[in-house]
């Protein structure tokens, strides 16, 4: 294993998972009162299921799993994946410190059932607040966006279908069990497609780098 990592050391920039993850726990510990709600009239229209609990946690498989696919398969996915979803934790870091912001969307379960029991253990351990943009959904994207982009899993219909479904349920699930205002999915969704486009970006002028560099250097007497 450790042979492995040495030849692909790469594979160590999913490493700083664990640095976002102290700055957000921090942040949460330290986490002023919020001073922004954010809310929109769709957000009164979306009920309360309980059941999107399920999709909800199916994030916690699906982004490591992919993430692993592509640390795996696809060098070029995995990096373009790290870059679009620490920087777009980073930067959502960054802005709940400067802005403060948070949901008055919670109501009182009044199910009994075994998802009703997991959105209220969920609630007791993730306050509302630090929510736009949502991580959840800038993380969910950022997945989808990779992997329809790669040259490992993009070509492939299936898991392209197969991301669809599960991004649509993870973004979906966030505003029925009312973790997350529309706002919040719509603002997750924007960060990630701006990373993606200046990965982009950068990945085809470094592409066209190479290309024009055998021809200055064959011009040269």
């Amino acid at each position: 294993m450790l042979l492995w990592l040495k030849e692909h050391k790469y594979c160590l920039i999913g490493l700083y998972l664990f640095v976002f993850l102290a700055g957000f726990f921090a942040l949460e510990a330290a986490a002023p009162k919020p001073k922004v709600i954010i809310h929109c009239a769709a957000d009164d229209w979306i009920p309360f299921n309980e059941w999107f609990v399920l999709p909800y946690a199916l994030w916690y498989l699906w982004v490591p799993a992919c993430m692993f696919c592509f640390m795996l398969r696809d060098k070029a996915a995995y990096l373009e994946l790290c870059f679009n979803m620490f920087t777009g934790a980073t930067l959502c870091l960054f802005i709940y410190a400067l802005w403060p912001n948070g949901l008055d969307l919670r109501r009182e379960i009044t199910a009994d059932n075994i998802c009703a029991d997991l959105v209220r253990l969920l609630r007791s351990i993730d306050p509302p607040c630090n929510v736009c943009p949502s991580i959840h959904v800038s993380s969910t994207a950022a997945v989808h966006l990779t992997l329809c982009r790669s040259r490992s899993l993009g070509k492939s219909a299936g898991m392209r279908a197969l991301s669809i479904i599960v991004t649509a349920a993870i973004c979906a699930s966030t505003m029925f069990i009312k973790q997350h205002s529309l706002i919040d999915v719509l603002c997750g969704w924007l960060l990630s497609l701006s990373l993606t486009a200046a990965a982009s970006i950068y990945t085809k002028q470094k592409a066209a780098a190479r290309v024009s560099r055998p021809e200055t250097e064959q011009s040269e007497p």
